[in-house]
């Protein structure tokens, strides 16, 4: 058994019978939490844990119960999940504060519905499924407290819209989003990892999960053990720039000693202190700076076209904006999709596509093969064959 403090407040934290129980104590007072905790202690060894348990939990308020909770997943989810539900229970948080878990009701929670939906003081409202994803974490929160049931008729999750097909970029926008990230150390390893997705199909996770025995660098091919499903284990041949950007990372890993075959191949870095055996969280603020940057770079190259062909300065103007704009929604997933998309336009069989991308139907594979329309204007070009030529001009005929 095991006392601890958080805050003021004393908890308990002791295991029986595999099953391990960490309950706020309600006291201050150091003595009086060991009584507690003996008290505690007996009713679970004679089967009251659980009941008693909940109704613990749910007399905490809830911040202290968001506290609990989190500690109670931690080591029983993925360190990804727990962090995860660490960012969604932030603004629950910020609404609910210090309110009793059981004092919740429906109307609380569709309270706290329109609350994000407007965004809340100084915020934009937020997308439905952000609150939904919200929502499931205050669900398992009153499930730890045996209210949900009670609830769950009268709570009514948002309408979530349909995630829109990702962009491909063309040739030139790919070209100088790479030329862009070439011209700046600090996009090193978010261009490796750019370039091995638009090689390889790979998801930002499964390139995160790479250690370097995943790698065969003799026969270069990689290994992807690390998924989002099942059908994306899947062993992808390299092509010259995957093979490019390996040698580089392989490199660098071994110029700081991190090469060895249990170390990621994109480790963790925190503090100015890099950890080979944790992988790295992500490379967001290192994308959305390289996105901003090659967006601008996109819109001069179309301002400037568009001046060249005679234009005013407000028509390149304009030109520059919208030429910007649309690299400026430009995702890391992105690059899968721009991977697909160009396999089915070289003519991959359907078969090759879903085996480099690991999908589990046509349907998905679909859904990413969204062919450009550049592609799709060539392959119904070649259908013509002078139907239309010659014959008589419609003619409308008058009244007599």
């Amino acid at each position: 058994m095991k006392l601890f403090k958080r805050g003021l407040r004393w908890y308990l934290d002791v295991t029986v019978n595999g099953a391990r129980y960490q309950e706020a104590l309600g006291t201050t007072d150091h003595r009086e939490a060991k009584r507690l905790a003996g008290d505690r202690l007996s009713e679970i060894k004679q089967g009251k844990g659980i009941s008693a348990m909940g109704r613990e939990f749910a007399r905490q308020p809830f911040r202290e119960a968001v506290k609990i909770f989190l500690a109670e997943r931690s080591g029983r989810v993925s360190e990804r999940t727990a962090r995860l539900e660490r960012e969604r229970s932030g603004r629950l948080i910020e609404f609910f504060k210090d309110r009793p878990v059981n004092r919740i009701k429906a109307d609380d929670i569709a309270a706290f519905q329109r609350w994000r939906r407007a965004g809340g003081p100084n915020r934009q409202g937020v997308a439905g499924r952000t609150v939904n994803m919200e929502l499931g974490v205050l669900r398992q929160i009153m499930r730890r407290a045996r209210l949900w049931l009670g609830l769950a008729e009268d709570v009514t999750f948002e309408r979530e819209t349909v995630k829109p097909i990702g962009r491909v970029l063309t040739h030139e926008e790919k070209e100088i989003l790479f030329e862009t990230a070439a011209s700046n150390d600090r996009w090193f390893i978010v261009r490796a990892a750019a370039a091995l997705a638009a090689s390889t199909t790979c998801r930002g996770v499964e390139l995160k999960g790479l250690r370097w025995q995943d790698i065969d660098l003799d026969e270069a091919i990689i290994h992807v053990r690390r998924s989002k499903t099942q059908a994306g284990h899947r062993s992808i041949p390299l092509n010259a720039d995957g093979r490019e950007a390996i040698r580089q990372l392989r490199e660098r890993a071994e110029a700081l000693g991190i090469a060895e075959p249990e170390h990621f191949v994109f480790p963790a870095c925190e503090r100015q202190t890099i950890n080979p055996l944790k992988a790295q969280v992500g490379w967001r603020t290192a994308w959305r700076s390289l996105i901003r940057a090659t967006a601008r770079q996109v819109g001069r190259n179309a301002a400037r076209t568009a001046l060249a062909g005679n234009g005013t300065l407000t028509a390149a103007k304009r030109a520059y904006r919208k030429a910007a704009t649309a690299i400026e929604g430009f995702r890391f997933h992105d690059l899968r999709h721009q991977a697909v998309t160009e396999l089915a336009e070289a003519g991959a069989p359907d078969a090759t596509l879903m085996a480099v991308a690991g999908h589990m139907s046509r349907r998905m594979m679909e859904h990413y093969s969204h062919v450009r329309m550049a592609a799709k204007r060539e392959a119904v070009d070649k259908l013509s064959s002078g139907l239309m030529k010659g014959g008589k001009p419609f003619m409308v005929r008058k009244a007599s």
